[in-house]
């Protein structure tokens, strides 16, 4: 075995550029949850985040987390159920309705003041709000308070290339002192497929966050599935990091 490599020793894609222009508006992103082209939602939950849970808890009770893009993913009831504050944001009303539903939460709805046309859903038991909005909007105009952990999965790899310095600022922002902030990107050969999800390399994901943050790679997977075929490649790997303050 000893020579041998495996798709997980793929070095980082040299061609770091090509997706820098792709743009995706707040109205294509609501049309994938009308149309249903919503393949990025895994209704069984992340399983590197529920391998990685302990670690990234640490054993901690009462931690507000964030959930960025958050869609109506179904890790949002993990940690609500065992007794933490979720708070979510998402461009798609259906998306938020959706979760509640399928997970049979009781929910009421307001307006947020601070944002024009913005709501955010508020689960009956108090500890899941979750904003429909820009995630550009919110932070800076409603306050939504400091967060011990960042669960960061199909969002960075989602926000359009050119805003990713903006959006990892704004991440930044909301973190308390303590955090945790775990990601997940991919890697794969973006001259193959526009996105999203993006490519977003190992040397971008140092500048944006490597001054405030110890960088961890917890673990690459191969991700590979038959849908990926359509996308034209033959190789694509899942990354998941922790971030710690430095």
């Amino acid at each position: 075995m000893d020579g041998t490599r495996t798709v997980l020793d793929v070095e980082e894609y040299p061609d770091t550029e090509v997706q820098k222009n792709r743009v995706l508006t707040l109205e294509e992103w609501q049309e994938k949850w009308v149309n249903r082209n919503i393949a990025f939602h895994q209704e069984g939950g992340h399983q590197l985040l529920k391998k990685h849970l302990d670690t990234f808890l640490k054993g901690e009770n009462g931690l507000r987390v964030f959930f960025p893009l958050c869609g109506k993913a179904v890790e949002m009831k993990w940690f609500a159920d065992r007794g933490h504050s979720v708070v979510g944001v998402e461009i798609s009303e259906l998306g938020i309705r959706e979760f509640f539903t399928e997970q049979d939460l009781s929910y009421s709805e307001e307006p947020v003041m601070e944002i024009p046309g913005a709501k955010v859903f508020k689960s009956s038991s108090g500890n899941i709000s979750l904003y429909c909005c820009s995630i550009f909007d919110l932070p800076s105009r409603a306050n939504i308070g400091k967060f011990d952990r960042i669960w960061d999965r199909g969002a960075l790899v989602a926000i359009n290339p050119g805003d990713r310095k903006r959006y990892a600022d704004i991440m930044l922002s909301l973190t308390r002192t303590g955090f945790q902030y775990l990601l997940s990107v991919f890697s794969y050969d973006p001259t193959k497929h526009a996105g999203p999800p993006f490519y977003v390399p190992d040397a971008e994901i140092k500048k944006l966050f490597g001054s405030m943050c110890n960088i961890h790679c917890l673990e690459k997977v191969d991700a590979f599935e038959e849908r990926h075929k359509s996308w034209g490649i033959d190789c694509i790997i899942e990354k998941l990091y922790l971030f710690t303050e430095k």
